[in-house]
């Protein structure tokens, strides 16, 4: 088939640049594939971070792309469509995360399918987003009602899409694991490139946002009393107010068992740190799921997180890692400590390396290839 799919990529940076490159890479095995990104992917106001550019050089996330699209032009959306059009795709695929993009989606899909027999496949990451804002509904509708399959990568997602579009032609297939960061390192090294000292460590990866729940593992943090032992790295780009967290870390008395590296971590950077560590945490207050804990799974580190969405559908309680409730400080200093006292950690991290296979990329493109026959 020849496929396009459209959405972030480099050289353009994160998790969606990431997933798309390596969907990129497995698709192109089999298919002759193209890749369109944004020229400008978010105005600078709805952006708050320090820049969309990747930063990394990790070889697995450079693909060839045409960085075609402008998210807030309509005349951009029709132009991009033609210009798509022209190579008269079977298949065009969307990475769809927020309903900001919506119409700019929606449109291109629309532009596409109407002078070609192409079929539209949406990967949806979110249908009702944490953060909703009005139009939300409206302009996921305008988007999907160009689509011709849908890949859910939880079951929380998969009710929200059956929510609003019942019955429609969809695949179950969950996240697979981020396999682009390169080989586990063993941890002493890690540690010592990182000048880390500590004898337990946590870590809490990724865009801090409000619905990710760092200001309960602070929380929790705080209540683990005698143990200072056991160290927390928060590692990842602020998009709510970084100081309000040092804040809570100094009322807390926090400062020498918690360290910030308030930046986007380079590509050939993520290893030291899931290497480092002894456990991913992901205290969400609400989530579908995490493509952070698929980063964990290809460094075979288990993951303590609350039971809220399809976060209980990837982490095993007591298999690959520990579920506690959300919103829940005391429960969760409570299993931290279970797991740094009484928990089998080697034999937690030997079955995280057997239950990535089940998070493969062949089975995403095999779904895709039914979805798009």
């Amino acid at each position: 088939m020849k496929i396009t799919i459209v959405g972030t990529a480099s050289p353009l940076r994160g998790g969606i640049a990431h997933y798309n490159a390596l969907l990129y890479r497995e698709l192109s095995v089999s298919h002759d594939v193209d890749v369109v990104t944004f020229r400008r992917q978010y105005p600078g106001f709805l952006f708050p971070g320090k820049t969309q550019k990747e930063e990394g050089t990790a070889d697995e996330f450079l693909v060839p792309s045409r960085v075609l699209v402008d998210s807030v032009s309509p005349f951009n959306w029709v132009s991009t469509g033609l210009s798509i059009r022209s190579r008269r795709p079977d298949l065009l695929i969307f990475k769809y995360w927020l309903p900001f993009f919506g119409p700019c989606f929606g449109t291109i899909a629309r532009v596409v399918k109407s002078g070609t027999r192409a079929k539209v496949i949406f990967i949806c990451d979110n249908v009702i987003p944490h953060e909703r804002r009005p139009g939300d509904r409206l302009f996921t509708r305008y988007a999907f009602g160009a689509g011709d399959g849908f890949v859910v990568q939880s079951r929380a997602v998969e009710r929200d899409l059956l929510s609003l579009f019942p019955g429609v032609p969809h695949a179950y297939v969950p996240h697979p694991v981020y396999n682009g960061f390169g080989s586990p390192l063993p941890r002493s090294e890690a540690r010592a490139r990182l000048g880390i000292t500590a004898t337990n460590v946590l870590l809490f990866f990724g865009y801090v946002r409000k619905y990710k729940g760092l200001h309960v593992l602070l929380d929790a943090m705080a209540l683990l009393g005698e143990r200072r032992d056991i160290a927390l790295l928060v590692v990842g780009e602020f998009y709510d107010g970084e100081q309000a967290y040092r804040e809570q870390i100094s009322r807390l008395g926090l400062d020498g068992i918690v360290t910030l590296r308030s930046d986007y971590v380079p590509n050939e950077e993520v290893k030291y740190y899931f290497s480092a560590a002894d456990a991913l945490v992901l205290p969400y207050t609400s989530a579908t799921q995490s493509g952070i804990a698929q980063i964990a799974y290809h460094f075979d580190l288990p993951v303590i997180a609350t039971n809220v969405g399809g976060l209980s559908e990837v982490v095993r309680d007591g298999v690959t890692g520990l579920l506690v409730p959300p919103d829940d400080p005391r429960a969760l200093a409570g299993r931290i400590v279970e797991y740094f006292t009484s928990v089998d950690r080697d034999r937690l991290r030997r079955t995280v390396g057997e239950e990535k296979k089940n998070y493969s990329w062949g089975n995403l493109v095999a779904a895709i290839e039914k979805l798009g026959r």
